[in-house]
């Protein structure tokens, strides 16, 4: 299936299931999940949610491509925590093969590269520089892994710290698996927010509690909202062992695997040195480079790469 909560699931097909498929799966659904027989009615009303989706084609299709959106986030976070190989295309119209190792974690915005791919060098015109890579990792959304699943995940993960001892939200597994956390407010008041698990939360994300701002022009008495920016800083590489890091891959939706050709090359990413200095040579050379922007797509899916400029310092 798409992910743990389809509406496909729900109604018990696969995501090619006809019509008549859906229209027989519903019928029983509902027979055996309707309120006379059931009092929990939640059951049968995203039972009979699903079908309204799926039983029109328009509504089918919309579906079909937010679920799809939605599993290649989960791909990208299990290949940002599991390691991943992708085929990309070099300038010189050379296909090779990037390799991030499992505990190797990659982050949104990191700048990695390749030795010997990049662009040809100033005034040595035979050695190619290095090919530089950034990564774009997308955040999941809610729901994205059943609630059985969720709690297996927080206890592969780093322990939670308690509410007493920080104030900065910066363990992935509160983000992933929820979190309590004390602010004070403009009247010098404590407020214990809270995040529930599978309720996703992203870096920069805004979020409000109502009454606990500013007061209101005009409106002494009545106290605006209290908004608050999340900052999530990612994992480390080694947060897990090989061991745990097993299960968590195990636990994850499975990724897609590269076939590989014998006109691809295996290569390996450098982590990039940003305390560097850049001298008046390296700067010269760089400068001799039209830099562009390149947008890459990786030939079997999955993340965008994007080749931000090629050269050595």
């Amino acid at each position: 299936m798409v992910n743990e909560t389809t509406y496909y699931d729900v109604l018990g097909v696969k995501p090619n299931a006809t019509q008549e498929e859906l229209k027989k799966a519903y019928r029983k659904l509902a027979l055996k999940y309707h309120p006379d027989k059931n009092p929990d009615e939640g059951e049968f009303k995203q039972i009979s949610q699903a079908y309204e989706v799926l039983s029109d084609a328009k509504k089918r299709e919309l579906n079909n491509k937010e679920e799809s959106r939605q599993l290649k986030k989960v791909e990208q976070l299990v290949e940002a925590l599991c390691g991943f190989q992708k085929p990309i295309s070099t300038l010189g119209n050379r296909t090779i093969v990037i390799t991030s190792h499992p505990g190797q974690i990659v982050k949104h915005g990191d700048l990695k590269c390749v030795l010997n791919e990049g662009m040809p060098i100033y005034h040595r015109p035979y050695e190619e520089g290095r090919l530089i890579i950034e990564f774009k990792v997308n955040f999941l959304e809610n729901g994205f892994l059943s609630p059985d699943k969720l709690s297996l995940l927080e206890k592969l993960l780093p322990e939670r710290k308690k509410v007493e001892e920080t104030d900065e939200m910066d363990q992935l597994v509160e983000a992933l698996c929820g979190f309590q956390k004390p602010i004070s407010t403009l009247g010098n008041r404590t407020i214990v927010i809270t995040s529930h698990p599978g309720q996703i939360v992203k870096h920069g994300d805004l979020k409000c509690v109502l009454n606990e701002g500013m007061p209101i022009y005009h409106r002494p008495y009545e106290e605006g909202r209290l908004i608050i920016e999340f900052k999530v800083n990612f994992l480390e590489n080694g947060f897990l062992s090989p061991d745990k890091l097993s299960l968590l891959e195990k636990l994850l939706p499975e990724r897609k695997k590269v076939e590989e050709t014998d006109e691809m090359d295996q290569v390996e990413l450098v982590q990039i040195r940003t305390d560097h200095p850049i001298t008046m040579e390296n700067h010269m050379r760089m400068m001799s480079i039209i830099l562009k922007v390149l947008s890459v797509k990786p030939l079997n899916g999955g993340s965008k790469i994007t080749l931000l400029a090629f050269y050595r310092q």
